[in-house]
């Protein structure tokens, strides 16, 4: 009994481990954006990425390994003896994955649906790996099946195996992937906005993060603006200069201050290039060529005059705004500065998607032509209503109904922040119009989703890997139970009396009147098949 609780334990873990696992990989699109969430958790940054994945990695091999064992184990009929210290490790593996996925859940829920958009791109293909396992373990369960004894315990063994098959043979008819298309009902390909310029390449929100996106020559970009304390608009992400400038070094009294309570004279004075080389967020940096990383070593804060300069020919803008503290002097003036900032570049309207909703009746009348953009999940009559014309939200908040329902509305959704090729894959076969990439540079290069699949030809993939593996288990059980059902079972009666020596005596004795009685009970009825020897021993 303590046996099969461990082993119960241990593929407990297995299965646990392989999930988290999995979830840890396919999340690798957020990498940075879960490290830019524990820093404003913990105060500072640190690449927490690689350590989870490594330590995960690490869990789930050994976890494996123990499984693997414990099977060759029970295949030889053996019991699977695991050592205190396995016992130690693996409820050490288990406790902490355990308590890994639900401090994941509480403090990042979101990031869990990650989970199911990823199944639209590799069930197909876990389907079948699962299939060629359960295929694989039939050789255990058969062998197991005809040592058996007892009918009850043989009945409820090939039970539970063939509801685990039937399940797996019938998993096919809840998947859904918008890449199981025929391919002429492939729309066109998404439009990609950089996300804060291109920051896998130049650090974020600096005109060379810009100038990069440009030559790319994608379709436009993203930028978050903030208004000085002395009214010049800038660009910057967080509500402090800590993470992507020196200014604890130049400011180390004003370091935990809102950005925009420093005048244009003092950000001028801060480096906002240096951090990017030091942290290295998205593992790129020493890829950059010499005079790149030259060139991103001296970058300063970017005006947003500077950055409409760069970008204003060829490309569109979103721009998202902070909310100035109440203490600001153009608190209630600053998006008419914005505003007249844009204006003034002479950027055209109509590549201008506004995202704020603050004053937006008022940047309609000043800028007509600006494409009015919402940060809300809205119905379609509600977004016309109000003007919109356009939906920028994250890729876990919409449906593929939903884009398919925006777009008969002739409406268009913008996604982020989409930066693996399977993701952009899998929005490019939804439909989805655009999405904003850190990795701008490489989503550019993909020229067709990394797989399209007509309907009829996964059918047929679907039934004839289930037919196969269902002529090989049929095959391993027929197989086993001819090999294995022949063997008679040896009790100890047996076992000693084999090994008795050759001479008479009472020991002798009483073994083989145990041996008779033994092989009577088990439905032996003639004399001959007894098999008994002489009075001397074998």
């Amino acid at each position: 009994q303590w046996e099969r609780l461990w082993f119960l334990i241990l593929t407990s873990s297995f299965f646990l481990t392989l999930v988290w696992f999995y979830f840890w990989w396919e999340v690798h699109n957020d990498y940075n954006e879960i490290n830019w969430f524990l820093y404003n958790r913990m105060g500072y940054w640190s690449d927490w990425s690689i350590p989870i994945l490594v330590t995960t990695a690490a869990g789930f091999t050994y976890i494996t390994v123990l499984l693997i064992l414990a099977l060759c184990h029970i295949a030889v009929g053996q019991q699977m003896n695991l050592h205190w210290l396995h016992k130690i490790g693996l409820m050490t593996t288990l406790i902490t994955t355990v308590v890994t996925m639900s401090s994941i859940a509480q403090l990042w829920d979101d990031e869990w649906e990650m989970v199911f958009i990823s199944l639209q791109a590799t069930a197909p293909f876990l389907h079948i790996g699962a299939l060629a396992a359960v295929t694989a373990l039939s050789w255990l369960i058969a062998g197991q099946f005809a040592r058996t004894e007892k009918a009850t315990s043989q009945m409820l063994m090939f039970t539970a195996y063939l509801a685990v098959v039937v399940a797996l043979y019938l998993v096919p008819l809840t998947i859904s992937s918008p890449c199981i298309m025929e391919k002429k009902a492939l729309g066109p390909k998404p439009a990609i906005i950089g996300h804060r310029g291109a920051p896998m390449l130049a650090p974020e929100n600096t005109l060379m993060s810009f100038q990069k996106a440009v030559e790319q020559k994608i379709y436009g970009v993203q930028a978050d603006v903030v208004l000085s304390y002395d009214g010049v608009p800038f660009l910057m992400h967080d509500k402090t200069l800590r993470r992507t400038t020196n200014v604890e070094e130049v400011f180390p009294e004003r370091a935990y201050e809102h950005s925009s309570m420093f005048n244009w004279t003092d950000l001028e004075k801060l480096n906002a290039g240096e951090w990017f080389l030091q942290n290295d967020p998205f593992w790129t940096a020493r890829s950059l060529s010499r005079s790149d990383y030259l060139e991103a070593a001296n970058q300063s804060v970017c005006k947003l005059e500077d950055m409409l300069e760069v970008i204003k020919d060829n490309t569109s803008l979103i721009l998202n705004f902070q909310d100035l503290p109440p203490a600001h002097p153009y608190y209630s003036t600053y998006i008419n500065i914005t505003l007249e900032t844009i204006l003034a570049s002479g950027i055209q309207q109509q590549a201008v998607m506004w995202l704020p909703d603050t004053e937006r009746q008022l940047v309609r009348q000043i800028a007509p032509g600006f494409q009015q953009t919402s940060g809300l999940k809205l119905d379609a009559e509600h977004m016309r209503e109000k003007g919109i014309v356009k939906l920028n939200l994250r890729y876990t908040k919409v449906t593929n109904e939903d884009v398919r329902d925006y777009a008969m509305a002739n409406l268009s959704v913008n996604l982020y922040t989409v930066n693996e090729p399977w993701l952009y894959s899998i929005l490019w076969c939804a439909g989805v119009q655009s999405v904003t990439s850190d990795s701008s540079h490489v989503l550019r290069k993909v020229p067709f989703p990394i797989w399209l699949m007509p309907p009829d030809e996964y059918h047929l993939i679907w039934i004839t890997s289930d037919l196969i593996s269902f002529i090989i288990i049929v095959g391993v059980f027929i197989f086993q139970k001819w090999r294995l059902g022949s063997i008679r079972t040896y009790n100890p009666e047996q076992i000693m009396l084999s090994a008795a020596v050759r001479r008479s005596s009472r020991d002798v004795k009483i073994m083989k009147e145990k041996l008779i009685f033994s092989e009577i009970n088990n439905g032996v009825e003639t004399t001959d098949e007894l098999s008994l020897c002489s009075e001397n021993g074998y």
